[in-house]
Order: C-alpha cells, then structure tokens, then sequence
C-alpha cells in the first residue's frame, strides 16, 4: 500500500478530520493505519503515550482511530511564543524558543527527525496518512514547508486534495493548487474531496463534470457540511462549534483569552444538553452565570495582563467575593488563582517578572525551566509554573483549581465519543468513493 498525503487547497478546509475519516475507512478495509503530520502549529498540545508533548489534533485522530500515540505523530510543533518567537517542540520535548525567522532558516537541520519519525511509523502500519498544513502551494514558502511538499516528494505518497467550497471560489482553489504543484506531485494526486457542501448536493453534479471532465482531476467525494464538536485543534474550529442551548439549566462562561489552549477541554460540557457554554473574548457581563471557567494558557503571564486590561480581572475579583458565581482554573487559568506569578527565568518574559494574580489562592507560582508533562488516562499536565503548596490541585467552596487537562472527562463522555466518532465516519464514508481510494493506494 501507498501512504498518502491530505492536501488541502486552502487553511481550514478539513484536513485533520479528512485524515482520521479516511483513516477510519482503510482500517474498515484491513488495513492498519497512522496518522502523521510533520509539523504543527498549535498551542493545543497533549502528553502522548510516551509521555512525549504533539499537537491535539494528532492525538485525536489517533485515538479516533484506537492507535497508540508518541512524538512520532507529530514530530514538530511551533507553540507562540513572546513578539516573534516560538515554542520548539522536537520529538515530544521542548528544546528552545525561537524567533520564527531563525526557526524557517534552520529548517533543514529539523528534516531528519521528521524523516525518523515517518519512517518509524512507516516500518509498523500499513498506511501512514500525512496531513498537510495550510496550502502546499505558498510560493513564498514552499521551500520552508515540512508537512506537504516535503513529505509527499521525499516519500512518494499518493495525495487527495481537500477544497472548502463554504469559503467560495472552490474550482480556482482546486484548479490552482493542482497545477502550482511540481509536476512529479501532480501525477501523484489521486483525486479531490470537495468539503463542507450545504443543501442539496445534486446542485454540484455539473461542479462534479467540470473538475473531472475539464481539469482532469477525479472527484472522490462531495462532503456536506456537519458540525463535528470535537478534537478541536486552533481557534477557528472553536468558532465552528454548534451547541443547543434551550434544555441547559447551567451557563458557563470561559474565559477566552489571547493564547487560550487546550480546547478541547470543554468538548465534554458542549456534549452535555443541560450546559450551555458561552467563548468570552472581551469584557462582557459574567454575572449571569453560574460557573466561570479560567482555561488553559500558552503565555499565562501575558493572557493575566489582558484580563486585567479588559476589565474581566476585577469582575472575577468581584463576583467571587460576593460569593455569586463559581470559578474553575485548568492548567494556566488555576496558577492565575494564585496570589503572584513569579518568571525570574524568563519562561515567558524577556526580564524577570513577577505579576501579581487574582489572588483566590494563598502562595505563588514559580516557573520552572523544565516543562513537566505527565499523563495519567485521560487527565494529562502540561506546565512550566509550580506551587509548593498546591502542587497539584486547590479545592474550596465556589473555588476549584487543577493543573490537570482532561477536568470533565468521564466514562459517559469516553463512550459519547467512541459513539460520535464512529457514526460521522460512517456517514462521511457514504459521501466518499472508496473502492477508488484504496485502488488508488494499492496501485503500483
């Protein structure tokens, strides 16, 4: 079997959820399958298997699909950073930070690990599915780009391209990206997926004879467009989420700030009729709710000045004394429980800071060079701060704070998404042609 490449012919276009659906398909046909991409960018991260850190939608994929997860998924990830830097996560583990700039200029020094990483998948599944990064045919970039020209050219995988006809202007994308590709690219690409169809689809039966008859590129699926409330990997996935809220009898406002992380937190409440969750990005009235949740942060000491900036700060403070409201802190949001948040390091900061918190909790957190990752089923710990006096948890009435991801998770939400998983694959898989993929894959 060939490995395959999920090219999408613009951002957003459905590729991380193509990978795991077409994956799922293959697994249905007998054939073990992976899920790979090469180089993330994301400050939604998630301690693997291995104890190792890759990007959450890697990890999803991979437990959609019942497969182990290590740094091999995801060999790379870029976590923002302070100004123009970046987080480096190289093979699981935090190496540096970097501005963006030296980080493309040493590019090629990162291709051995990425190479070791495909291969060692490569070596244990009969497929490993790539999932590109954005668009494969950024002029600018493409000689910068590990996760789509890279890994098709170096590995010879066969590619489907994803195009998101909501966005508008699907033939031009489709046609565009198919021939800005190197031509040895162009002879790999087995077809294209159009995603993200509203209505009635028979509307698109003459888009079907123009992309197949007049680009010559074969259409292997008109995908409708279906809210997917889970493994949510960046913001704009958050802003796709669809909740009904008639039957909720609890509102929670979370508190989304600058460099949020960690979404995919909240995917159990969403999943729940009886709550309602409301993304808070500006300083909106919080006192109708009943639980305000602080969430994870990837700059927890920049997103604390935000709060403070907008005003969220001070409502916090004042709502808690009054004892009216509930607060919740994951991860960054409970270190902003704390009284002061301490950086003499430079984890997050250029000088040594210490910042003064909200105060709920009585010591300070101190950051620590080392990142600690810990993963323990389905709760897993990503941070550099610390606290000597509540290393772990903090717990008091209206007042609940935990370095852990994975707070809601249950055995009913584990089951819920087994079951959702398996009912949008099988739904998706009646949109896709596949006894044309898999010939496509075993063809020589």
């Amino acid at each position: 079997m060939h490995n395959l490449s999920i090219f999408g012919t613009s951002s957003d276009a459905g590729k991380s959820t193509l990978t795991w659906v077409i994956g799922k398909l293959l697994q249905d046909a007998g054939y073990s399958v992976a899920p790979f991409k090469a180089q993330n960018v994301s400050n939604n991260a998630h301690v693997a298997n291995d104890g190792s850190e890759i990007a959450i939608a890697q990890h999803f994929q991979a437990k959609a699909l019942g497969v182990p997860t290590s740094w091999h998924n995801n060999p790379v990830l870029l976590k923002s950073g302070r100004g123009n830097s970046a987080s480096l996560i190289v093979g699981g583990k935090a190496v540096q930070t970097k501005d963006v700039r030296d980080y493309y200029r040493d590019l090629d020094t990162l291709k051995p690990i990425v190479i070791e990483a495909f291969e060692w998948l490569d070596a244990r599944y009969d497929v490993v599915i790539a999932e590109g990064a954005g668009s494969p045919v950024e002029l600018n970039l493409m000689d910068k780009d590990l996760s789509n020209i890279f890994i098709a050219s170096h590995f010879k995988t066969k590619i489907i391209l994803v195009a998101d006809i909501e966005k508008g202007g699907v033939f031009a994308s489709i046609y565009g990206v198919y021939h800005l590709l190197p031509s040895a690219l162009r002879k790999n690409v087995i077809g294209v997926i159009v995603n993200k169809f509203r209505g009635d689809m028979s509307l698109f039966d003459e888009g079907v004879r123009i992309i197949e008859q007049e680009f010559g590129i074969p259409v292997l699926g008109v995908m409708p467009y279906e809210a997917f409330n889970l493994g949510f990997e960046d913001s704009q996935s958050l802003k796709n989420y669809a909740q009904n809220c008639e039957k909720a009898t609890q509102h929670i406002a979370v508190i989304a700030y600058p460099t949020m992380s960690n979404y995919t937190d909240f995917e159990p409440l969403l999943a729940k009729e009886e709550v309602c969750v409301k993304f808070i990005g500006s300083n909106s009235d919080l006192s109708g709710f009943d639980t305000i949740i602080l969430p994870g942060s990837k700059l927890v000491i920049e997103d604390l000045k935000w709060l403070k900036k907008t005003g969220l700060f001070a409502q916090i403070q004042r709502l808690y004394t009054a004892k009216k409201v509930k607060i919740i802190g994951i991860c960054g949001g409970y270190q902003m429980l704390f009284s002061a948040i301490v950086d003499n390091i430079c984890v997050e900061v250029e000088e040594p800071t210490r910042i003064e918190a909200l105060g709920f909790i009585d010591d300070e957190i101190v950051f620590q060079k080392e990142k600690i990752l810990k993963i323990d089923a389905n709760k897993y710990e990503i941070h550099h701060g610390t606290s000597t006096k509540y290393p772990t948890e903090y717990n008091a009435p209206l007042l609940y704070g935990t370095f852990s991801h994975g707070l809601f998770v249950d055995s009913h939400f584990v089951s819920y998404e087994q079951t959702q998983c398996s009912l949008f694959s099988k739904k998706m898989h009646s949109y896709l042609k596949s006894s044309t993929i898999i010939a496509s894959l075993k063809a020589e």
